[in-house]
């Protein structure tokens, strides 16, 4: 069977609202805007309802290579799917929230259950299945865009519920939210691609399995490097706004770099997919991944609001550089066989890099009252990751799927 170009952008348009939808737009982008108002409720400590935020960095390390080995042995139409219904509920199910922080980690660890279900790594399986030429391009608009207008729309959305109704009505909305408008999107458009669909436990296409792949060094190097590139620059992000601070600028001019930060971030997902679509050559990640060094020092070192603000763009695009070149390096150094149950095991290691580094960035702070050191080693780390990919060989072209029976590129 093959592919028109009418369904590969159905299924494209899926995933990137998919992603509209996710977890880091429907729980984490909105997650400050619940912080204070359930503190005032129940009394918790602030700490002990960021919790949860580990919860769902262990929750998803464990589902996603499950999820997606399941992907690629039974197609992830259908699992998308439930997982976005899941995902959607149980947001909602938050409204019911009382006294209780038991109910309330139970309530997110099947937030965090659905929504590692109903996820960008899946998402990424979908598209790469169905696109050979233009990949690297589609892979960035699934991801990057999806993840930029969610992580825009959903808190603005949901502050204005809150302000007018409550943080109860809040959550509600939000799961209204992911349900009106990804499950509609998901059902009609959706498709797994023929060619890699699971019969009676077989997956056509070539590529290597995931315990093939794990005995390559390329697929640790891409793990490692990438791992920690994420986990440093996700945890600057978290905490751009107290960094600044101590250099005595305000809030207004931190959050005015945060989102510089995220919005630079989302659309770079798509220029590095195009670049790598047109360029045959892993290394050209290396220079973009490295410019989040430079944002790193201006972060530390500016003193003017401009140098901030080209220290957020800076930064925005190294994590933009290893978000979109982690599926494409997994599609063209393994191929597609597999590709759900690689992905699914290097997501685990980036949230594990994400769950730890915040807090180890805190730990320095709270041990010497400033950022500064831990700043430095985020710099070395992100040197080594940017090391690490120049050891990377050329792209194996035996690992990549004949797939020009179906997918010719963008529509």
């Amino acid at each position: 069977m093959s592919a028109t170009s009418p369904i590969r952008t159905r299924v494209l348009a899926a995933c990137t609202i998919g992603n509209v939808v996710g977890k880091t737009a429907a729980v984490h982008s909105v997650f400050g805007l619940f912080l204070v108002p359930l503190s005032q409720s129940f009394g918790w400590p602030r700490a002990s309802i960021s919790m949860v935020l580990g919860i769902m960095a262990l929750t998803g390390a464990i589902v996603y290579p499950l999820a997606g080995r399941w992907a690629d042995r039974h197609g992830a139409r259908k699992m998308l799917i439930l997982g976005n219904l899941a995902f959607g509920t149980a947001i909602m199910a938050l409204s019911f929230t009382n006294g209780s922080l038991a109910l309330f980690y139970g309530t997110f660890f099947l937030v965090s259950l659905a929504g590692s279900i109903a996820s960008t790594p899946i998402y990424s399986k979908v598209v790469a299945d169905w696109f050979s030429e233009g990949r690297g391009t589609a892979l960035g608009i699934s991801a990057g865009v999806g993840s930029g207008i969610g992580s825009v729309a959903i808190p603005v959305a949901a502050a204005l519920v809150v302000s007018a109704y409550g943080w109860r009505a809040g959550y509600v909305a939000v799961g209204a939210i992911v349900l009106v408008v990804g499950f509609p999107a998901l059902w009609l458009w959706l498709r797994d691609a023929p060619r890699d669909a699971v019969r009676a436990g077989e997956v056509a296409g070539d590529g290597l399995s995931l315990g093939e792949a794990a005995r390559q060094r390329s697929f640790w190097l891409i793990l490692v490097a990438i791992a920690s590139g994420a986990g440093c620059t996700t945890a600057i992000f978290s905490h751009v706004v107290p960094i600044v601070g101590e250099h005595g600028f305000g809030v207004a001019t931190g959050t005015a770099v945060v989102s510089i930060f995220a919005l630079v971030g989302s659309g770079w997902q798509i220029a590095t997919g195009r670049l790598l679509d047109r360029i045959d050559n892993p290394r050209i990640v290396i220079p973009m991944y490295a410019m989040a060094i430079g944002g790193l020092a201006l972060l530390e070192l500016g003193g003017s609001t401009a140098a901030l603000m080209l220290g957020g763009v800076l930064l925005g695009i190294g994590l933009g550089a290893q978000y979109g070149a982690l599926p494409f390096f997994i599609a063209r150094y393994f191929g597609l066989r597999a590709f759900g149950a690689i992905i699914g095991v290097m997501y685990s290691a980036v949230i594990a890099a994400q769950g730890i580094t915040p807090v180890l960035l805190d730990a320095v702070y709270d041990a010497q009252g400033s950022y500064r050191t831990a700043i430095l080693v985020a710099g070395l780390l992100l040197a080594t990751g940017a090391a690490l990919l120049l050891l990377l060989p050329r792209y194996r072209s035996d690992a990549v799927p004949e797939s020009g029976q179906f997918a010719t590129g963008i529509a």
